[in-house]
């Protein structure tokens, strides 16, 4: 059951990078670069995930979210985030996003004792 939802959600991603870096080849000039790097790149990354869920051997069923708590937490700073963009402006945004998550969500030294 797993291994079918990881390929189905592989192909999904490999699909929707194809899509994206195809609407790049639209954009004139050099603009049309990025966001084609980034349709190709996220087409690799999601035939990765399908080759690797086609090659898998185990099928087993596991947790969709190991801590939904920080799940939530999380979106809501990243809600607050994008909201706060077009205020404060974006490098501000970012700035005290990347003071929140930790906060919030434990810094990685805390959650290795």
């Amino acid at each position: 059951m797993e291994k079918r939802q990881d390929i189905a959600l592989g192909l999904l991603v490999a699909a929707f990078g194809i899509a994206a870096a195809w609407m790049a080849t639209g954009y004139t000039g050099a603009s049309g670069n990025y966001p084609m790097v980034l349709g190709l790149l996220l087409a690799l990354l999601g035939g990765a995930v399908t080759v690797r869920a086609v090659r898998a051997t185990r099928n087993e069923v596991r947790a969709l979210v190991d801590a939904p708590a920080q799940m939530i937490i999380a979106a809501v700073i990243a809600t607050i985030y994008v909201a706060l963009v077009v205020p404060l402006g974006f490098y501000t945004a970012s700035f005290l996003l990347m003071l929140a998550l930790p906060q919030h969500l434990g810094s990685a030294r805390r959650s290795m004792r």
